[in-house]
């Protein structure tokens, strides 16, 4: 099911049981965060939450919309997110076409993909209410997260810029810190495709449009979160993953696109020569962001729904929202990362490593240094190139316990043997290196060796019950009614 617009996936997540209204009138300023903070964290009771007064502002908030793995399947569509792997692999399956069957049924998958393009339309909920003459941000119920916080922040925004040498748009998830009511600090890190828009508007020293959307269909909103390839057009991206086309508006004040069934809509430019101190943030990380020089967004739009919804997310210590969205981005992205290094089984970013943090994953071990062809593979790979830490196992881990991936490495490896140390680029949020964006990072070989690394002694055998013990005690189960519970 691909829902139309936020409304539909609010009212759909209350027929599940799985949202909660808030009647009672609460502060953008760190209240709604804490109450977030909260329910993220609950082992019972996480369920989505709009904010229906909120002060200052006429807009109800939505909070946690995708904060569990069940609420951020529905979004997407799918029942379990491994499918949207499944999906990327059978589109990806590289094998030579041979025959004229072969060859026009491959070209029908990928023609299938060109058909979920944008579609543009003239008519548009979410400009119901268009506000040229004086635009302002004052109306928005944006929070405050954090006490430690620069000032309110936009958290769930889709960012949309054309690049200027090649015309191409992209598509991105931004922070954007509220200055006054004409102004925000533009948030992207200089390895994201806004930031490289933005560097070619600087050459040519030629103001860059943005047009800024709140809101939208579920999968549109995630994919500007998604770390997609330069060249796949992210918009596209959701038409295809929720297999119905997303429907876009011409803007009213600059020459640029936008979801037609977002909430509201900020046009406006950055200029190339202007910067203004941005942060501190309390990030993902669980830690603040330091203050640092960012473009300045100047609005000259404010085009919404009359019954617009204001959609936010807290960001903070795991477990959090994003977490789940960067649990769907993994299993998305292995069948590409499979694709490059074949012998991955599987990937997982634990929460804890807030992404680029920490990487485990299993490989086919066949020949020695293998593990160590993984590593420097994953650290030349698109955006994987700023994961810090990697950890390699052997397959048959199951690397999504992360207490048996903390056995298996304990146990398996020799430090000066295993353990690898490089230098090279890293994310813009990691504060342990000694300079920004440029540092170390470390390899973990937990595999099991043999004499070709170097390992002449014999590798023991794990300790383990034999099968027909098992199968005895199980019938004793049974028979006697034995519970541990």
């Amino acid at each position: 099911m691909a829902f139309r617009d936020l409304h539909q996936f609010v009212r759909f997540l209350e027929h599940k049981g799985q949202l909660r209204r808030i009647s009672a009138p609460v502060s953008p300023i760190l209240e709604i965060t804490e109450i977030t903070d909260r329910v993220c964290k609950a082992a019972r009771g996480n369920v989505a939450l709009l904010f229906e007064q909120v002060e200052g502002s006429s807009m109800p908030v939505l909070m946690n919309a995708f904060g569990t793995q069940e609420r951020i399947c529905w979004a997407l569509g799918v029942d379990h997110l491994d499918e949207l792997g499944q999906r990327v692999a059978h589109l990806l399956a590289v094998d030579i076409p041979h025959s004229l069957t072969d060859k026009l049924k491959k070209l029908m998958e990928l023609s299938e993909v060109a058909r979920f393009g944008p579609k543009l339309v003239t008519g548009a909920p979410c400009q119901e209410v268009v506000e040229t003459e004086h635009p302002s941000l004052a109306d928005l119920p944006v929070l405050q997260c954090w006490p430690g916080d620069g000032g309110r922040y936009i958290t769930l925004p889709l960012v949309f810029t054309r690049d200027p040498a090649t015309g191409r748009r992209n598509v991105g998830t931004y922070r954007l810190q509220v200055y006054d009511d004409q102004t925000l600090g533009m948030h992207w890190h200089i390895h994201k495709g806004g930031a490289e828009h933005y560097r070619h508007g600087e050459a040519g020293q030629q103001r860059l449009e943005v047009a800024i959307a709140l809101g939208g269909d579920p999968v549109t909103i995630y994919s500007g979160s998604c770390p997609l390839p330069p060249l796949v057009d992210e918009v596209l991206f959701a038409g295809w993953l929720r297999r119905e086309r997303v429907e876009m508006v011409k803007c009213k004040t600059i020459d640029l696109e936008a979801p037609a069934h977002a909430e509201i809509i900020l046009e406006g430019y950055v200029d190339p020569e202007e910067r203004r101190t941005e942060g501190p943030f309390g990030d993902h990380t669980g830690f603040y962001s330091l203050e640092d020089q960012y473009p300045v967004f100047h609005l000259t739009a404010v085009t919404r729904r009359r019954d617009a919804l204001y959609p936010s997310i807290v960001v903070g210590r795991p477990p959090m929202e994003d977490d789940w969205m960067g649990k769907a981005t993994e299993r998305l992205f292995l069948p590409i990362v499979q694709m490059l290094h074949p012998e991955i089984v599987d990937m997982s970013f634990p929460f804890e490593g807030v992404f680029h943090n920490l990487v485990v994953v299993s490989i086919r071990k066949a020949y020695p240094g293998q593990a160590r062809k993984v590593m420097y593979g994953i650290w030349s790979s698109g955006l994987l190139m700023l994961t810090k830490t990697i950890i390699v196992v052997d397959e048959g881990v199951n690397i999504h316990d992360y207490s048996e991936v903390v056995w298996r490495v304990a146990n398996n490896i020799d430090p000066r043997r295993d353990v690898v140390l490089v230098d090279g680029p890293l994310d813009a949020l990691d504060f342990a290196s000694p300079t920004s964006h440029y540092g170390a990072k470390m390899g973990i070989d937990g595999t099991r060796k043999g004499p070709l690394e170097g390992h002449t002694r014999p590798w023991p055998e794990e300790v383990a019950m034999t099968p027909e013990i098992k199968a005895l005690v199980d019938r004793r189960w049974r028979e006697y009614g034995i519970r541990l519970d």
